[in-house]
């Protein structure tokens, strides 16, 4: 009986150098995928354009992902909801007075010509793929809802302080800040100026200071 010759085992430190290349593989696609979704939109992104931006090849991109939907799915969960969060979601844990809190995060919303003439990511995405796509419009509603509860979270609390009126119903403010954070990013992206999310900002800003009691108002 013949014996099966077998290939050399694989160190674990090779093992672990291959898992780490495939790891960085992986990313620069990812980061490749979301700067051409961001400047050309998911449906005109050219693979050819994020395989050239990533250094690959084609075989490696299909190695990590089944479809070009994969992985704009993965762009959603790996790149945009981490982004989010770190923005409007983990900022807002323990704050001690959630107006103030909220002003700051909208206070540093990007106004450079470069942010604001190519738009909001979040929001580019949901225009054009959540009717298109039940796998794209699942993973933005994830990210917008958790946006959404944790202002809503942080407004009830100010309420339960005396920081934040107590007719304020959280959850429609939450919902409303959104929309108008995401409203001038959409306007000034439209007028490709930046003059118009700095306006934006001071309104938005302006309305947070509505939510305090009367005799509980910061001065601008």
């Amino acid at each position: 009986m013949l014996a099966v010759r077998k290939g050399p085992k694989q160190s674990p430190r090779r093992r672990a150098t291959r898992l780490r290349d495939s790891g960085r593989t992986r990313e620069r696609l990812l980061q490749a995928a979301s700067r051409e979704i961001y400047r050309s939109g998911f449906q005109s992104a050219s693979l050819d354009t994020i395989l050239t931006i990533a250094g690959v090849t084609k075989g490696a991109l299909y190695h990590h992902f089944d479809s070009k939907e994969a992985l704009g799915h993965a762009v959603v969960e790996e790149i945009i909801a981490p982004d989010v969060h770190g923005k409007w979601v983990r900022p807002f844990h323990s704050v001690k007075d959630p107006i103030d809190a909220l002003i700051g995060t909208v206070r540093q919303i990007p106004v450079r010509p470069v942010d604001v003439c190519g738009g909001c990511q979040l929001n580019n995405l949901a225009q054009e793929m959540s009717p298109l796509d039940a796998g794209f419009r699942k993973r933005l509603a994830i990210i917008f809802d958790a946006w959404r509860e944790a202002v809503a979270s942080i407004l009830r609390e100010g309420q339960k302080h005396g920081s934040v009126r107590r007719d304020v119903e959280s959850a429609d403010a939450a919902g409303l800040l959104i929309a108008m954070v995401e409203g001038y990013a959409s306007l000034a992206k439209n007028a490709q100026d930046p003059k118009v999310m700095k306006a934006g900002i001071k309104n938005i800003v302006a309305w947070l200071r509505s939510l305090r009691p009367p005799g509980n108002r910061k001065r601008a």
